[in-house]
């Protein structure tokens, strides 16, 4: 049997040798067995180090922003600073591929934040107000259209395409409903559910604050590991429960970071602006301005290289954005390896973050403050001044000097400008008084929307000239509502501007009823906004559904509201003593039990001469009540050097809170704000410059010969040979014979119309205008009113005459100049034909303090006039002081103070613009002050404003002094320009 078995055995090798399949079998075996041994030394052996060899190979680069510059006044006070802070980032790396599982996650961070009242930021340019409607915060159309394609993630030319998907009539709310959504455009947050697997109800700000954190990181998805900040300046609490659920919120940080401060921003803000996260099209232009400046600094850039990303906090206006890639820190940087979930495991390169250069300003900062202070005294001054307790009508008052503000219409802007708010009046818990308030006000407008209704639907619908005043509002209201840009029912381009219907209705004698019905016929009313369910309906159909969709709109109307309010104030139907009293209820002015009491009693004299008294004593400002006048410029220059020493707009606003990430509420309050605290009035406002301007014709008079010294002319009262003539302002009085040096004095009209007209006079006598004109234009070119004054702030541009040479030649005509652009003009009066261009900046300093530019204004032009120009002119404007119209103003004043006055009427409805242009001393000039105050009554109020700066800064009135006053006194006299 052995030896059977044995042969079997034999045989089968045998065979197995000779087959093909047992060298395959072989070669399979070794391969196996080097495969296993291999296997085994990767990972047993070798294992660990393979791994982290592995994980080795993903090189990231992670950077730290710069510390920004410090800004100074030009003593070394701090204006603007860095304060450290904590922000709460979020990462992608990779652990929520689904929607579902980002969104759950995001909830979770955003639910923390807002209970711990942290505010979400991000770029997502929509809103939410205090009532729940949503809104853009971008502050132009161009940039709306910018923020909707990035929005749509569309390029330009799909925008408003044939689809319709793309539109940029889109609102707010439609956009946040989008992205809610769960379509290809939106973040399928209506398709959340919480932990027992119910649909998740989001409340619209906390989905509205996950909409903003989806949307900013999806603007840089494309950037690996690159951070967004969800919030800044957090709470210890906050950072404390983000730490304690950081399992549940991979990706989330908290990191050291730095909020921009500012110090006195109520007065700054104007000139320094604030910072903010870079607008995504500002990124390129500002890399393209870095390497030209390091560049021509020698340091070889190339387009490869950056110093700004999507992430970076920048100035967005004023000197934090004129001196940016100076005020920049320079970023630092750590290039590493890490891990597939990010964490560092080797570092490659580093570098340290530098801290960017400190700018110092040429402003006094309490000079700045002073100035302030004042002007809001003096606006005070000349509010209580023409403030009177009856129903007059200021358009019914023909002189601009003397135009009386009805208290009713200070009453009327405690609603109209938000001092009170009616969301508060209709709260569970508001006061008796704001509740009936608040009811008074319903049942008026159930009233008022049935009356108008029933006007609109009558057949026998009164023509508006008919109408009862609020009536005829009401009906005006309603056609401009139709006619706006959001409405777009009533298409302006498309109205026959020759048809009867359009000639009644700019003459008042058509109903508005009426007008609309020749619209409908017309094709100008847009009926598919009505969404019409009849497609053949008639005129009759269309109309009542108009009528309809009027007066729901109406209802929720808030502008409407405001318009109603006018009405029931002045109808006495809402009282003045009940809105004072609502202001003690909402908090706006500190309890008083004894003046409650008696605004209780609805005295109507009492109450009037209790709103007198807080607008005198400055607790509620001008700029809160944002009547006639509320705003001003002052401007205080060193007329030997070109510095700005002060530059104030009134009313401003708080900057820091506006920096980094604008409060949208605040943003929105400030739009809104009839007082306009973001517009700056000595840079942007210009206007007429009245006689303020007749200096310069004096000095083209007598350069280009058409006067002499010793020649006079007479005034009459009335100069003839303009068309329309001409009155002097003494008239029916005369100022009889002046030499040029009186006609200064007395700011009289007929000498420098006269002027005007001479000017104009060819050699053979001929009366060419143009010729006039282009003298003007060319001396005011000389003083530099012909370009922006060189500051370093947006400017709005000046403008030189073109038309009227005797009106141009008194500083009317088509002259418009800003506060800063009049006041180089005056520094070069005072200096004798030294113009600068002006500046703000003093000097650029390194964070150790160390100098790197000294600042210097540069000189314009020279203007090479005869001393004895520059003695006469200068003589004149002296003896505007001494002798003339602010004579009584500056009355034993021991400043020798040089100026002239302007008086101006835009608008004969509203009182005059009031304009004062002077330096001091006289006889050794040193500053220049300037002084526009819009619908101010008249130029020796703006004298009175600026002799009080005069005082200030020659130490008669100290800091405490001023800051502890109250409204100025104001004379009320008309001045005599």
């Amino acid at each position: 049997m052995f030896d059977e078995l044995r042969e079997v055995v034999k045989e089968f090798l045998k065979r197995l040798c000779s087959s093909r399949l047992f060298a395959l079998a072989v070669i399979f075996t070794i391969m196996y067995a080097g495969l296993i041994s291999k296997l085994f030394n990767l990972q047993i052996i070798q294992g660990n180090d393979y791994q982290e060899s592995y994980m080795q190979r993903t090189e990231k680069t992670v950077t730290t922003p710069g510390t920004r510059g410090n800004i100074y006044d030009r003593n070394g006070k701090l204006l603007a600073y860095n304060e450290l802070s904590y922000s709460v980032t979020l990462q992608d790396l990779g652990d929520y591929p689904k929607p579902a599982d980002r969104n759950a996650m995001i909830y979770r961070l955003v639910s923390i934040l807002e209970r711990r009242g942290e505010k979400v930021e991000g770029k997502l340019e929509i809103a939410m107000d205090e009532n729940g409607q949503m809104y853009f915060t971008t502050s132009s159309n161009a940039a709306k259209k910018r923020f909707l394609l990035n929005f749509y993630g569309i390029s330009a030319e799909k925008l408003d395409d044939a689809s319709g998907r793309y539109r940029s009539d889109i609102t707010a709310r439609e956009a946040f409903e989008l992205k809610k959504s769960s379509g290809r455009d939106g973040y399928n947050l209506n398709e959340m559910k919480d932990e027992n697997g119910n649909p998740l109800e989001l409340s619209d700000q906390t989905a509205l604050d996950m909409i903003n954190i989806i949307y900013t990181m999806k603007l840089t998805e494309f950037q690996k590991y690159e951070t967004t900040t969800v919030a800044t300046n957090v709470s210890q609490e906050t950072m404390t429960e983000i730490n304690e659920n950081a399992a549940d919120l991979k990706g989330v940080s908290v990191e050291e970071s730095y909020i921009r401060v500012y110090n006195d921003s109520l007065y700054f803000a104007p000139i320094i602006g604030y910072t903010g996260k870079v607008q995504e099209d500002q990124v390129d232009s500002l890399n393209e301005q870095w390497r030209e400046e390091e560049n021509q600094k020698g340091n070889s850039k190339t387009n490869e290289d950056e110093k700004y990303d999507l992430n970076d906090v920048v100035g967005r206006i004023g000197i934090e954005k004129s001196m940016e890639l100076d005020l920049q820190g320079e970023k630092g940087y750590t290039k590493m390896y890490v891990d597939n979930m990010g964490r560092p495991r080797e570092i490659i390169e580093q570098q340290d973050a530098r801290a960017g250069n400190d700018v110092y300003l040429t402003i006094d900062r309490d000079l700045q403050i002073a100035t302030y202070k004042l002007m809001e005294q003096q606006l005070a001054g000349i509010i209580t001044k023409f403030l009177v307790n009856e129903d007059v009508d200021p358009a019914s008052v023909k002189d601009g000097s003397k135009k009386p503000i009805p208290v009713k219409n200070a009453y009327y802007q405690l609603i109209n400008n938000n001092v009170l708010s009616l969301e508060a009046m209709s709260a569970p818990d508001a006061s008796a008084v704001e509740k009936q308030i608040y009811s008074t006000y319903t049942s008026s407008r159930d009233r008022i929307l049935t009356d108008i209704k029933n006007e609109l639907l009558s057949s026998h619908a009164s023509a508006m000239n008919d109408l009862p005043e609020d009536m005829k509002s009401y009906m005006n209201y309603i056609y401009s509502f139709l006619a706006s840009e959001d409405t777009g029912i009533v298409k302006r381009d498309k109205i026959d501007t020759g048809s009867q219907e359009y000639l009644a209705w700019k003459e008042g004698t058509i109903s508005l009823r009426d007008y609309i019905y020749s619209g409908i016929a017309g094709s100008w009313v847009d009926t598919t906004k009505l969404d019409s369910s009849s497609k053949y309906s008639n005129a009759d159909d269309i109309y009542n559904q108009l009528v309809d969709y009027i007066i729901s709109s109406l209802e929720d109307d808030g502008s409407f509201t405001k318009r109603m309010f006018r009405y029931l104030i002045n109808d006495n139907v809402i009282t003045g003593s009940q809105l004072c009293l609502a202001l003690f209820d909402q908090g706006v002015l500190e309890p008083d039990p004894a003046a409650q009491a008696a605004l209780a009693g609805g005295d109507s004299v009492y109450t009037f001469n209790f709103i007198k008294k807080k607008i005198s004593n400055l607790e509620l400002t001008p700029a809160q009540l944002a009547l006639d006048p509320c705003t001003a410029g002052c401007v205080v220059t060193d007329v030997r050097t070109g510095e700005v020493l002060a530059l104030v707009s009134y009313p401003s606003y708080d900057n820091n809170k506006m920096s980094g990430s604008v409060d949208a509420n605040y943003f929105a309050k400030l739009q809104n704000d009839m007082s306009n605290p973001l517009y700056n009035n000595a840079t942007q406002a210009i206007k007429a410059p009245g006689s303020t301007f007749k200096p310069i014709t004096a000095v083209a008079a007598l350069e280009e010969g058409v006067i002499s010294l010793s020649d006079t002319i007479e005034c009459t009262g009335v100069y003839e040979l303009a068309n329309p003539p001409i009155s002097c302002w003494i008239a029916p009085g005369r100022h009889g014979v002046e030499d040029i040096v009186a006609g200064i004095q007395n700011s009289c009209n007929v000498v420098f119309a006269e002027l005007g007209h001479r000017l104009s006079l060819t050699e053979d006598g001929t009366y060419s205008p143009e010729k006039g004109l282009a003298a003007i234009r060319k001396y005011a070119s000389m003083f530099g009113l012909d370009h922006t004054s060189g500051i370093e702030l947006p400017e709005t541009e000046p403008h030189l005459t073109t038309e009227d040479p005797e009106r141009s030649a008194m500083g009317q005509g088509t002259n418009s100049y800003s506060n800063v652009q009049l006041s180089r003009y005056i520094a070069a009066v005072a200096n004798r034909g030294t113009v600068f261009e002006l500046s703000l900046l003093d000097k650029l300093t390194d964070s150790d303090g160390n100098l790197i530019e000294d600042y210097t204004p540069k000189v314009s032009s020279q203007i090479d006039a005869k001393t004895s120009t520059w003695d006469a002119v200068q003589s004149g404007i002296r003896r505007v002081i001494t002798d003339g119209s602010a004579k009584k103003t500056f009355a034993d004043y021991p400043v020798e103070v040089a100026g002239k006055t302007g008086t101006a009427q835009e608008d004969r409805s509203r009182a005059n613009h009031a304009f004062f242009v002077s330096f001091a001393p006289y006889s050794n000039p040193e500053i220049a002050v300037t002084v526009n105050i819009p619908y101010g009554y008249a130029g020796t109020n703006a004298a009175a404003l600026g002799k009080q700066v005069y005082e200030y800064y020659y130490g008669y009135t100290s800091f405490e002094q001023i800051m502890g006053s109250g409204a100025s006194s104001v004379s009320g006299e008309s001045s005599g320009d």
